[in-house]
């Protein structure tokens, strides 16, 4: 099947998932792991407006630029690396095949609360 790819999610646990992903239904990598229960919450939907869904690129299948709004919430977000990126901004396409990426750490709303205090 040409419109099916396999990308890699390596979970909090640092244990590696295999997943195929199809390129015609226009998903990303949030839907795709939320599509599998992996724990990305996506709070807001896929609008670059929260960065639950922020995980590390591993290797190079994905460009490390981000559009002006990914790089807006990446500056406010915790945990942030030189490799992070929102995973509702990276588009199922043939040309990220391979990718692997691994899960940021989530942040506790009840401590993030605090650190405003």
């Amino acid at each position: 099947m040409d419109n099916i790819i396999t990308v890699t999610v390596i979970d909090r646990e640092g244990v590696p998932h295999v997943l195929e992903a199809p390129t015609d239904m226009e998903m990303n990598m949030m839907e795709l792991c939320k599509s599998y229960d992996l724990p990305v919450k996506g709070t807001c939907g896929g609008m670059a407006m929260c960065a639950t869904c922020q995980m590390y690129v591993e290797n190079d299948k994905v460009p490390l630029e981000r559009n002006e709004n990914e790089q807006k919430m990446l500056d406010e977000a915790f945990f942030v690396k030189e490799n992070s990126r929102l995973g509702c901004q990276i588009k199922i396409t043939n040309e990220i095949d391979g990718l692997v990426v691994r899960l940021a750490p989530e942040v506790d709303e009840e401590d993030d609360e605090d650190d405003w205090i």
